[in-house]
């Protein structure tokens, strides 16, 4: 009687992962579109503004500067484009990090101003 007992609880438990499972899959992480996506298509680390700005055109805001309080703390440089941030160390390209393409993504949030 005991393994009747075990596999049907066993069962109860594998239909409602499954249906926990497909409601989970609605939603998309920023993190999955972008390992899908091409990540040539954003600035390189390494690259100057002067290149990043050839490339892509003029940001569509250049955000308010961080850090430079202390001589060990570099002043970091926002470029803000309408589907990826750039961020500077003095005037070479850190980092580039994709935005969310829509309000229901889930992924970082925007950036301070």
């Amino acid at each position: 009687m005991k393994p009747i007992l075990i596999a049907a609880a066993a069962a109860a438990a594998i239909a409602g992962t499954a249906a926990t499972g497909t409601a989970a899959a609605a939603d998309t992480l920023l993190i999955e579109r972008v390992q899908q996506e091409n990540r040539a298509a954003l600035p390189a680390r390494g690259m100057t503004m002067a290149q990043v700005e050839a490339r892509y055109g003029a940001p569509a805001a250049k955000l308010e500067p961080r850090g430079g309080q202390k001589a060990d703390w570099p002043v970091i440089h926002r470029w803000s484009y309408p589907a990826f941030t750039v961020y500077f160390e003095r005037d070479k390209v850190i980092d580039a990090v994709e935005n969310k393409a829509s309000p229901g993504e889930i992924g970082p949030k925007p950036p301070i101003r």
